[in-house]
């Protein structure tokens, strides 16, 4: 069973604290025992020196036996008395009356001790009485005076330590010992709160309760753990509240990412990818690990098997059922990776259409170019007529008109496209504007036989531009005047209206459109026959500019060929 913080140090100090109080004890009963045998000794050594005066100085003691027997019987009754010469003879003992058969005593203990020292002490049973006895020898000129106590029970308790002070001791000990407990106690209760805050960090949980430490040097470890666990935690929501934005972010993300560890294993997925994935590969697959054996994603299993460490990133582009990807690999500092789709049919087509546009405006500026820089070589190297030197004045200029139109076709066309934030709304009445187109091109519809029927409320009003408005209505007029012919009718009709939109046909009665060329006519730059536009002094980019202003003010147009002939366009715009 393995024991507490509490019970280990109680057990520790107790195994100490016995055996010091032990070892006192020891010591103290010894030194005590010690000091009371002196004392026995002091006491049995003044018999002696009083037997000794009894005794004389004679060299031969045994003239005094009379007297040492009457000193013998004034003595306690205990006390056992014995003179012994220097050859170890007995004289006198008073416990034996046969002294012929005691035998030398130079060979007992306390003799040889007194002859060496003076003194003699021993505690050993008698081999004449049979009885224990406490001997002490004192080694005079010519013999020795030998006294002894029987060793009694009595004897024992005189030499004994008294136990008073081992009582004293087992008291303190008892005392010493609630102390620790309490000590231990408190010890044990900050120790245990320091393993719970131990715990509760090494396994990120957080702080449930408050916890109260004592004011000493381990309360103050724990308070400063209490600090670490509460910022761990706010760095923890922090981080967790960072998690949530970047899954969100990933989740709302219009790319397919993937974040793979070391060993080509899942970390997490977003839902574009699992919808790329499976769009790109022949058999759907759940199991994004699936990647591995996918042909067609060889490139990044090779980039991340055979990069160089300083290669973090890699990029191809695929080609798929009819869309193209942008694959990106991303290696991280941990050898993890992440892995993005990223669907960029779109981008490239708009790419392509820009390339296009760009082309395209290059073919329609070259021809007006080429005809101004070849009229006015002409007017600059030959000697003409006047009147033909006026001809092709006229036509130089039709033709920087012609450049000129076309460039404010493009400038409108990219404004609307890549920055329609900068065209400003305003209330504009619509019956009114197209009375301004009207009046515009009042010499090109007469020129050409064209008449109008406008049935427009004169009241309607909507909040738009009136830069692109009117773009609107005029190049469905120029469309007709340049190509629908002459002698013709154009009708413009708002025949409804609710309460977000207004409703507008526009027809002409002109020639129209073969069936297979109507989805194309709002193209920029599409042509029915290659040289009508060139022919007809158009930019190419009318129509395309009608469908963007009506798509600006939040409409829709079609077009269609009309059973009596000529175009008709049906569009909205949000009022």
């Amino acid at each position: 069973m393995k024991l507490t913080y509490k019970q280990r140090v109680f057990f520790y100090f107790f195994i100490i604290f016995a055996v010091f109080a032990a070892c006192i004890i020891v010591l103290e009963q010894k030194e005590e025992k010690a000091q009371r045998t002196q004392s026995l000794i002091d006491r049995l050594d003044g018999y002696a020196d009083m037997i000794n005066t009894y005794i004389g100085e004679v060299h031969y003691p045994d003239s005094n036996m009379v007297r040492m027997q009457s000193l013998a019987k004034a003595m306690p009754m205990d006390i056992r008395i014995s003179i012994i010469d220097n050859d170890g003879k007995v004289f006198f003992d008073k416990n034996v009356s046969d002294l012929s058969k005691l035998d030398n005593h130079l060979d007992r203990p306390e003799i040889r001790n007194a002859l060496y020292q003076g003194t003699g002490f021993n505690i050993r049973t008698s081999e004449s009485t049979h009885r224990e006895y406490l001997y002490y020898a004192k080694h005079y000129d010519s013999y020795y005076v030998r006294v002894a106590l029987p060793y009694t029970i009595q004897t024992k308790g005189m030499l004994k330590a008294d136990n008073f002070f081992v009582y004293i001791v087992a008291g303190m000990f008892i005392v010493v010992l609630l102390l620790l407990n309490f000590v231990a106690g408190r010890f044990s209760k900050s120790i245990l709160q320091l393993k719970s805050l131990t715990t509760k960090i090494k396994e990120d949980k957080p702080l449930s309760e408050k916890i109260e430490f004592p004011d000493d040097e381990l309360g103050d470890i724990g308070k400063k753990l209490v600090d670490i666990l509460n910022q761990k935690e706010k760095n923890k929501e922090a981080i967790e509240l960072e998690r949530e934005k970047l899954i969100q972010h990933f989740q709302f993300s219009h790319e397919g990412i993937c974040i793979f560890d070391s060993g080509f294993k899942k970390i997490y997925a977003n839902t574009h990818f699992f919808q790329y994935f499976n769009f790109i590969v022949d058999e759907p697959a759940f199991n994004l690990e699936a990647i591995l054996h996918e042909k067609i994603f060889d490139p990044v299993v090779e980039f991340i098997s055979n990069r160089k460490k300083e290669d973090n990133f890699h990029t191809f582009q695929l080609k798929k059922n009819g869309k193209i990807f942008s694959i990106q690999t991303i290696v991280f500092e941990d050898n993890s990776f992440e892995i993005t789709i990223k669907d960029i049919s779109r981008t490239e087509k708009t790419r392509l259409m820009k390339q296009e546009m760009t082309n395209n405006i290059a073919h329609e500026l070259r021809t007006p170019v080429t005809s101004l820089r070849g009229y006015l070589e002409t007017l600059s190297t030959q000697q003409l007529p006047s009147e033909k030197q006026a001809q092709f004045i006229e036509r130089a200029y039709q033709q920087s008109i012609r450049l000129s139109n076309l460039i404010d076709d493009v400038s409108l066309i990219s404004k609307i496209e890549e920055a329609s934030s900068q065209f400003t709304l305003e209330k504009v009445n619509l019956s009114q504007l197209i009375n301004d187109v009207r009046i515009d091109l009042l010499d090109r519809l007469e020129a050409n036989d064209i008449k109008l029927n406008i049935s427009v409320n004169d009241h309607l009003v909507i909040n738009g531009n009136y830069t692109l408005l009117y773009s609107i209505f005029r190049n469905l007029f120029d469309n007709s005047i340049n190509y629908a012919g002459q002698h013709i009718v154009i009708n413009i009709n708002n025949y409804m209206e609710d309460n977000e939109f207004v409703y507008f046909t526009y027809c002409d009665t002109g020639r129209g459109v073969e069936e297979q060329y109507l989805p194309r006519l709002f193209e920029r730059f599409y042509r029915v026959n290659e040289g009508r536009t060139r022919d007809t002094g158009g930019s190419g980019l009318g129509l395309s500019i009608v469908r963007n202003a009506v798509i600006f003010h939040k409409g829709e147009i079609q077009v269609k060929n009309r059973l009596e002939g000529g175009l008709e366009f049906f569009f909205t715009l949000k009022k």
